[in-house]
């Protein structure tokens, strides 16, 4: 979702944003992904953290219903890559409660409990309508949900997670993101379900590009 689109009075509204994730039929790889109408290039290409490893980025915001549509495709998605594939979620710093979210996320990788809470937290803020506002209140729906709330909450305030919030927040600008949830393939390459026409379609571009960056 677009910041400058982004409402509470919309995210309030219990949309589910279903359509983002088109039924339409899948990408079909045989032609390949269309610059300019799948994909976009990074201008100037931006470095990868890992050498030896294809990068791919995902930014997204806990306050968006488009990313948490796209969640549970992009979770299966993630878990079939290969090992030469090195993907990353990076929580933008815009939308509602942008730095408490960021924060959330990289509590959870720090404890080691993104894989076991990435869906139950948007759940909770998309389909229960939990207010997750303070920290205190997302380390009580941890607890209840059987991750470490006390864990959790040690490390939302500890310098790591800050450190992680900082870069990214420049990450974040440095690839000039204004709209979740967007890919990155190896700093080179962006896709998105709005450019590719759906979550499916996103990710089988996403594979091709993958396929590029590999062949060099």
């Amino acid at each position: 979702m677009n910041r400058r689109r982004f409402s509470a009075a919309f995210f309030g509204s219990g949309v589910a944003a279903t359509s983002f994730l088109s039924t339409a039929p899948a990408f079909a790889q045989a032609t390949g992904p269309v610059e300019g109408k799948d994909f976009t290039r990074v201008d100037p290409p931006q470095p990868v953290r890992e050498t030896g490893k294809i990068e791919v980025l995902e930014f997204f915001s806990y306050a968006c219903p488009h990313c948490n549509s796209f969640e549970p495709t992009l979770e299966a998605w993630a878990r079939q890559l290969p090992a030469d594939v090195s993907f990353r979620r990076v929580p933008v710093p815009f939308l509602m409660n942008a730095e408490n979210f960021q924060r959330t996320y990289y509590a959870l990788e720090s404890t080691g409990m993104v894989s076991q809470m990435q869906l139950k937290v948007f759940r909770a803020i998309h389909i229960d309508k939990l207010r997750l506002e303070k920290p205190e209140d997302i380390a009580e729906f941890i607890g209840k949900n059987g991750g470490d709330g006390a864990k959790f909450l040690a490390a939302f305030k500890s310098f790591s997670v800050v450190t992680s919030v900082s870069r990214a927040k420049k990450l974040t600008a440095d690839y000039k993101v204004d709209s979740v949830p967007l890919m990155v393939i190896n700093g080179r390459f962006i896709t998105s379900p709005v450019l590719a026409g759906g979550g499916p379609q996103a990710l089988a571009v996403a594979d091709q590009l993958v396929q590029r960056a590999r062949k060099g």
